[in-house]
């Protein structure tokens, strides 16, 4: 069937040529059919390894033949980059800073239609990203082969093709359909069911087919959320100091996603680390979106540009509960960015350990030894001034660790905030932040639904007094399909009296920073103008919006004018 990517009258697929007509190095040509069928037998793992995979079993073929049949024990320690050799770094400088928001900005996509479908493909069937070779252009510069993939977890819940979601075409089971072979225009069959477990709202309000951003459609590549790789096909190459961005989805009521720009930019008033973002237009195929949010992601020169130290990614399926000394185990709670093959994951290992075996008195007298404290309480307060269920102890374990090589501590950078500012205006400081959307919903009280913590908890997950949080109740509660909520970390540290003191009095700090002085309500307005500065700009939803959000921050600001915490009453 035809595929909607490429404008009327366009090839499926149109090789990348320079000036004078000849192809580019490195850009895609179409493949054959038989070629792709053979290609989707291996798994992507394999296929875009395969140089690894090779070393590896020549390696294991020189160690058979040395060592014979004799015992070969591992051990796990840090590695030396002292004699790898450094990779080149050819940082492109672009015609204007991508995230100047006082000027618009334009970014376009260029791919091969069958490449997307193999992607599709994948991912439909595997639940894998796989990159996609693509020709990028931004704000004039053109810069080709890089690499582009879907980026989310939960955003992707309400991804279809002609209808169908991943769980419905088999979700990566036996003899599963692919999106290729459905029939043109298929839909959902009237008044059949949401698929079992997927979430009842979508981003800022329920989106026609539930996923959390509404409806993605495969069919709409303009409006998903991706990845940019400018380093996946081409080692070393960055744009302005950076490998990596990330542009977020348009979809759902809220295809601006001015609540997420405002709490990037309310962290960083806060003086915490934060992102860089700006609003673009942006097109793929000649299909293009209203202005998306494209936010800097947390990549190697980030990590640079924070200083000496080393940056560690939570993963969406992370816990934070000691598996023993082996690095391995924890390969699904952590990613390291940075430092690779020079530092390890040894001093999360070791803060993991230390939290969950110290006593109440030495947590209380040693964690200001291995954590920033007062940075870590600001985190915590930001996240619940702004209304983000989704932090640290949220389902997404939404969050980076920087470790400090000079301080030996670690710091709690907050990250994705595209759930801030759409709960209950009125929540305390010490209250459950659940998923609610808008000014004026209720807030959890405990009561079993999503989002909320135990009974008795509070907004960190606090237990009941006598009782030392272990990271169990998370655990149980994600075996019986309950969004995983709590953080042993934040309880621990919300119980302890002399921090809980420490939050208390930042919370107080940032709610005259942000709040009582009007600088919520003045970043609003230049987020605003910088989102219109863009071609497509949709004048009215953006003002609907902002209207929107001034209401629930003059709401937020007077409830917690009232609270005892805020006031010292």
């Amino acid at each position: 069937m035809d595929h909607p990517t490429n404008p009327p009258g366009d090839p499926a697929v149109t090789p990348v040529t320079d000036s004078s007509g000849d192809p580019v190095p490195g850009s895609r040509r179409p493949r054959s059919g038989v070629r792709r069928r053979l290609r989707h037998r291996i798994p992507v793992s394999l296929r875009h390894n395969w140089r690894l995979v090779a070393l590896c079993v020549a390696f294991l073929a020189i160690c058979g033949g040395v060592f014979g049949t004799g015992t070969i024990r591992p051990y796990v320690v840090e590695a030396s980059a002292a004699g790898a050799e450094p990779v080149v770094v050819q940082d492109i400088a672009g015609k204007k800073d991508l995230f100047d928001g006082s000027t618009s900005h334009e970014i376009t996509l260029t791919f091969a239609d069958e490449s997307y479908r193999d992607m599709l493909d994948e991912y439909f069937a595997t639940g894998e990203k796989e990159y996609v070779e693509a020709d990028l252009v931004i704000d004039g510069t053109r810069i080709p082969s890089v690499g582009i993939r879907l980026k989310g977890n939960s955003t992707l819940s309400g991804l279809t093709w002609n209808g169908q979601s991943r769980r419905q075409l088999g979700g990566g089971g036996p003899g599963m359909r692919q999106p290729g072979d459905l029939p043109e225009g298929g839909q959902r069959p009237e008044g059949a069911a949401r698929p079992e477990g997927a979430p009842q709202f979508g981003g800022g309000g329920a989106g026609p087919r539930g996923g959390m951003f509404g409806s993605l459609k495969g069919e709409e590549p303009e409006n998903l959320p991706w990845l940019i790789s400018f380093d996946e096909f081409v080692e070393g190459r960055r744009y302005q100091g950076r490998s990596q961005i990330a542009v977020r989805p348009a979809a759902g009521t809220s295809t601006t996603l001015l609540n997420e720009a405002l709490a990037i930019s309310l962290v960083g008033a806060a003086g915490e680390p934060t992102q860089r973002y700006a609003y673009s237009s942006f097109s793929v195929n000649g299909r293009s979106s209203t202005p998306r949010l494209v936010v800097e992601y947390l990549d190697e020169g980030y990590a640079e540009r924070l200083g000496n130290g080393v940056l560690y990614k939570s993963l969406a399926s992370s816990g934070f509960t000691y598996k023993g000394e082996d690095q391995t185990q924890y390969g699904t709670d952590f990613k390291q960015v940075n430092k690779v093959g020079g530092k390890d994951l040894q001093p999360v290992i070791d803060l993991i350990k230390w939290v969950e075996q110290s006593s109440d008195v030495e947590f209380a007298a040693g964690l200001a030894d291995r954590l920033d404290v007062e940075s870590f309480a600001r985190y915590i307060a930001l996240q619940n001034i702004l209304l983000n269920f989704d932090d640290m102890s949220g389902p997404g374990r939404n969050y980076y660790l920087w470790y400090d090589l000079d301080t030996k501590k670690f710091t709690v950078i907050a990250w994705d905030l595209n759930f801030a500012l759409s709960g209950d205006a009125t929540a305390g400081p010490y209250d459950t932040i659940g998923m609610g959307f808008g000014p004026g919903r209720q807030r959890a009280q405990g009561q079993g639904q999503a989002g909320q913590g135990q009974p008795g908890q509070g907004q960190a997950g606090q237990t009941q007094a006598g009782q030392r949080p272990t990271g169990q109740g998370a655990a149980g509660r994600a075996a019986q399909g309950v969004p995983r909520m709590g953080h042993v970390l934040k309880e621990r540290f919300l119980q302890t009296p002399d921090f809980k003191a420490v939050y208390e009095e930042q919370y107080r700090a940032l709610y005259r920073e942000l709040l009582g002085d009007g600088t919520a309500t003045g970043l609003l307005n230049e987020i605003v103008t910088s989102y219109k500065h863009n071609k497509g700009a949709d004048q009215a939803k953006i003002d609907a919006e902002a209207t929107s959000l001034r209401t629930l921050l003059a709401a937020r600001a007077k409830a917690l004018a009232a609270n005892e915490v805020v006031s010292g009453a």
